[in-house]
């Protein structure tokens, strides 16, 4: 994986859950909500933190597949999509909220005329009123949900529609994440990458050269200074 100080940067992507959002209150209300009323075991919010990552279907699907101790079928999975979105709607952005460093960090990218764009598996009307009711939603050109580019991430897709969007070459942009997923996107679509420390998802191995960072108002100044730590988070 090469370092982002390796290349000039023209452009930055962010993943938006554990990322730039603490959004967990909400997403595990929601799924909770869900569970209650389809008469499943109701998870804390611990383990649905583990469920965070790759859409609302796979999120669904691991929470039935947790309460009922086998994988759920289709049918079900379909139902429990369709209970959990005016759940989720209601809930979304209730408690959640932009984690330290966010704003600042948001504020010195638009100062140095970076554009800047959201890629996440979040489904996009939801992503799209979250950062609204944060009051962020200016910051971003463009926002790409999880049901917008053919495959979501890991997959390369939505961080090459991003680039397209904002008018950056993927050699010149930035992906900031906090999970493997994010990493292997980045990988997938040539970006730099940078992590953040907090977040959903430390428990896979990454690549030891992978740039680590305590706050995102810490990253747009290693752009123009020396090189940063790295570690394995």
């Amino acid at each position: 994986m090469t370092t982002p100080l390796d290349r000039p940067i023209r452009g930055v992507l962010f993943d938006l859950d554990g990322t730039l959002v603490d959004s967990l209150a909400d997403i595990h209300a929601a799924v909770a909500m869900t569970l209650a009323e389809l008469g499943l075991p109701v998870p804390d919010a611990a383990t649905v933190r583990g469920y965070i990552g790759h859409g609302v279907r796979t999120l669904l699907e691991r929470a039935l597949t947790g309460a009922l101790g086998h994988a759920p079928d289709a049918a079900l999975t379909l139902r429990a999509e369709a209970v959990f979105d005016p759940h989720y709607a209601a809930q979304n952005g209730r408690t959640a909220r932009l984690y330290p460093g966010v704003r600042e960090g948001l504020a010195a990218f638009a100062a140095r005329g970076l554009p800047m764009a959201v890629v996440t598996n979040k489904p996009q009307r939801f992503s799209e009123a979250l950062l609204a009711r944060l009051g962020v939603a200016g910051r971003f050109a463009t926002v790409i949900g999880g049901d917008v580019a053919a495959r979501r991430k890991p997959h390369a897709d939505p961080l090459l529609l991003a680039c397209a969007r904002i008018g950056v070459a993927p050699a010149e942009a930035l992906m900031i994440g906090d999970s493997a997923i994010d990493a292997a996107a980045a990988d997938a679509a040539g970006t730099a990458l940078i992590l953040v420390g907090y977040g959903y998802h430390h428990e896979a191995p990454l690549d030891p050269a992978t740039c680590i960072v305590d706050r995102i108002d810490a990253i747009a100044a290693l752009l123009d200074g020396p090189a940063p730590r790295t570690g394995t988070g």
